[in-house]
Parts: structure tokens; C-alpha cells; sequence
């Protein structure tokens, strides 16, 4: 008879081992018309070798969708969401945990959890406030290369299939 690969969950547990989680894809929604968050997602999508992060912008339907779901405003173009295993993080607590997904040296950038959230979330708010005036802003739509093309959502969202 055939068996599963790698054992059952069951026969894992009897070992100790744990059975691997499903990785469900992590979703980032930013500011579509804001070119600071355009060059975050190109820096998030080329340093994600795992390929778990989805993208969307606050402003599309699936955007809006998302952030009406996490009961969060939908008309807030300041904010940066992360959205894992159905948790939603906004503002700095988002770009910590973003940098400790990433390959490279990135997760090391986390310890600023330590960082008390009302500090970290003055100096993200402070940014955020003037990333228009310093990085510019654009009302004509991303244009992604191939690879970043599969990771937006379309309107239905994350569970549509690209």
C-alpha cells in the first residue's frame, strides 16, 4: 500500500516532531499611489526567496475588502497592514515582522520589537506623513515586472487563484 510521504501527523507526533505547518501566504496592503510603498514592495518581493508574500493596495477592492474584514478603515492611505494566519499588524509592528521574513540579514532588523509601539509608531507616522513630499507619489498604476505580477491580489483577494 502507498503511504504518505514523510509519514502521518499522527506517527510524527508519537516522534516528537511536529508536522510542517501549511505556509498560507502573508498579504501586504500599502499605499497604491504612494512610490515609497511601490519600491518597498519591489525590495519585499526580490529579497522573498520563499515567494510567501502576496500584495495589494489599500485602495483596490481586495484592499478594501481586507481591511474592512480586519475592521480596519478603509478610506487610510497612512497605514501599512500585514496580514498572517489572519492576524492583522499595522505600522511599525508591520515592517518589523515583514524584515523577519526575509532572507538575507533582514530578520535581524525584528529586535526593534523591543522598541516601545507608541515610539515606533510616532516615527512611522512621521514618515508617513512626509513619504509623498520626500519619495514622490503617482496616480498611474504599478506596472510589476513577471515575477511580481502572480503576487498582487486581484479583487477577489487572497484566495483567488492567479
Amino acid at each position: 500500500m502507498g503511504g504518505v510521504k514523510g509519514g502521518s501527523a499522527m506517527g510524527k507526533r508519537r516522534l516528537g516532531l511536529r508536522p510542517e505547518p501549511r505556509l498560507e501566504p502573508i498579504v501586504l496592503l500599502m499605499d497604491g499611489s504612494c512610490l515609497l510603498c511601490r519600491r518597498i514592495t519591489r525590495f519585499v518581493a526580490a529579497r522573498d526567496s520563499r515567494g510567501v508574500f502576496r500584495f495589494a493596495s489599500i485602495q483596490s477592492p481586495a484592499g478594501a475588502r481586507l481591511l474592512e474584514r480586519g475592521g480596519l478603515p478603509t478610506r487610510d492611505p497612512d497605514t501599512f497592514v500585514m496580514i498572517e494566519n489572519g492576524r492583522y499588524y499595522t505600522k511599525s509592528g508591520a515592517a518589523l515582522r515583514v524584515f523577519r521574513r526575509l532572507g538575507g540579514p533582514w530578520p535581524l532588523l525584528f529586535a526593534g520589537i523591543a522598541i516601545p509601539a507608541a515610539l515606533r509608531d510616532w516615527a512611522y507616522d512621521y514618515l508617513a506623513s512626509r513619504r509623498y513630499r520626500w519619495f514622490g507619489r503617482s496616480e498611474s498604476c504599478l506596472m510589476p515586472s513577471e515575477g511580481l505580477k502572480d503576487r498582487l491580489l486581484k479583487d477577489g483577494g487572497p484566495t483567488d487563484e492567479n
